[in-house]
């Protein structure tokens, strides 16, 4: 019998890099044994009466659109789980004694206790009447994939975009730069959704800033909320929205728990606390967007995951967004990366501002961390310290060195390296988060980058 025979339509696809990891043990254990079989003479999957390739084949249908990035990703997984599981227990009987079968079997529980998927539970239709979820992003989006009346045929894509430290912007083109932009401005504003910062100065005589201030807007969207307001500052970075409530809309989707069920309906728009007064989420599921908002010493970060549609969805009034379009050229500190002669280290001896709102007193909020004193690194120093949590030098490294020398506060390494994290849990495309300075690839002494990015903000 051919190899066509045995190796499963579809198995292709999951053989290149595949979009969901885990399918990667069951997939090179089934299409070993396929291999086996075929040289064997003898192609187990397409006997008749065993009906393993068309379990899998399903399976591959219904899990081959999803990401861990989409919101919903465990609970569709999970129920493609026990979609498959419960195909392999209507075809056993006929499958006795074929490899494929029973390994299929064993991959479908390893791969229910590495998502915490629980044996009872919902399952995907295999060939579903796809109901859209009007407050779902990602149902809607699905469903016009999907429909027949409709002329979508790609996924939607998503962008990412980072503000941390002095401040350093991470744009959604994958730009990096690092502002001044002392003040208030929009990193977001689109029809949906407008996200402002609010940034003051670090140390008495430098450019550089850092966020003490963050408002995010949710506006109105057809019947899935009316218009939201979440504000964070300096030591108030509350786990609800200016008017008290943690959520907004009438419960459309399934929220999923911690063994990848669903444990039933929330709204469409709601707040998670992760760490009190350190660490809030906002999703808005009926627009498929997630921001992190953390406070690290003084000062505030911010990572948002937004659709690439929604992020477009502006007039020519609303242009001046950092996220979209970076920083004006004449607020820019990097100056592209591209910098003049080095110069000695400068003496830096600067006292840190006292953040505003902040009174002289020396009480702060129980959940907030002491204030690090100013503590004056040197070049090596400031190296040593942030190679404590970044052990790859690039821009987050050098951004880390950056404001430690800047600043002498030792909470930008932290804020650098949770900046890090978050743009890892929250970029789509893992081969662009890595980003090196340009110094770094194309000269001896990195060193100078960092040495006259300084002065320039001194200047």
């Amino acid at each position: 019998m051919g190899r066509a025979g045995c190796c499963y339509r579809g198995a292709e696809r999951l053989a290149s890099p595949p979009r969901v990891p885990s399918l990667r043990p069951l997939l090179v254990l089934l299409l070993a044994l396929c291999y086996g079989a075929h040289r064997g003479s003898h192609c187990q999957v397409a006997t008749p009466q065993c009906r393993i390739q068309k379990c899998t084949t399903d399976f591959v249908s219904l899990t081959s659109h999803l990401t861990p990035a989409l919101d919903g990703f465990d609970v569709e997984f999970c129920k493609a789980l026990r979609s498959y599981s419960a195909c392999t227990q209507r075809t056993a009987k006929s499958c006795r004694g074929n490899l494929v079968f029973h390994s299929a079997v064993l991959g479908i529980s390893d791969l229910m206790t590495q998502r915490n998927c629980s044996r009872d539970g919902p399952t995907s239709s295999t060939h579903p009447e796809m109901q859209s979820e009007p407050c779902n992003y990602h149902s809607r989006t699905q469903h016009a994939l999907t429909h027949p009346h409709t002329h979508t045929h790609t996924p939607p894509g998503y962008l990412f975009c980072g503000l941390f430290g002095d401040p350093h912007l991470r744009t959604f083109k994958d730009s990096f730069q690092t502002c001044k932009v002392e003040g208030a401005w929009p990193l977001i504003d689109n029809d949906y959704l407008s996200v402002q910062v609010t940034n003051v100065p670090v140390v008495t005589g430098s450019s550089a800033t850092a966020t003490n201030k963050i408002t995010v807007i949710f506006k109105p969207f057809e019947e899935c909320t009316d218009q939201r307001v979440y504000q964070a500052v300096t030591d108030d970075l509350p786990a609800a929205f200016v008017d008290g409530t943690v959520s907004s809309g009438a419960p459309d989707h399934n929220l999923n728990g911690n063994n990848g069920d669903s444990t039933g309906k929330v709204q469409a728009l709601w707040i998670s606390e992760h760490s009190p007064g350190r660490h809030v989420e906002l999703h808005a599921g009926y627009i498929g967007v997630t921001i992190i908002v953390r406070q690290l010493g003084r000062y505030l970060t911010l990572a948002v995951r937004i659709p690439e549609e929604m992020a477009h969805a502006y007039d020519a009034t609303q242009d001046l967004q950092l996220c979209l379009n970076g920083c004006p050229t004449s607020e820019r500190i990097d100056r592209g990366g591209h910098l003049p002669l080095p110069l000695p280290h400068p003496a830096l001896g600067l006292q840190l501002q006292q953040p505003h709102g902040q009174g002289q007193s020396s009480h702060t909020h129980s959940h907030t961390a002491p204030y690090s004193a100013p503590q004056g690194f040197s070049m090596e120093g400031a190296r040593a310290r942030c190679r404590e949590q970044l052990e790859v030098q690039d821009i987050y490294f050098h951004s880390c060195v950056f404001d430690l020398l800047t600043t002498g506060d030792a909470n930008f390494t932290a804020a650098a390296f949770s900046a890090l994290k978050d743009m890892e849990s929250l970029h789509p495309h893992s081969e662009r988060w890595t980003i090196y300075p340009p110094s770094s690839a194309h000269t001896s002494q990195p060193i100078t980058c960092l040495l006259l990015l300084t002065l320039c903000a001194l200047g």
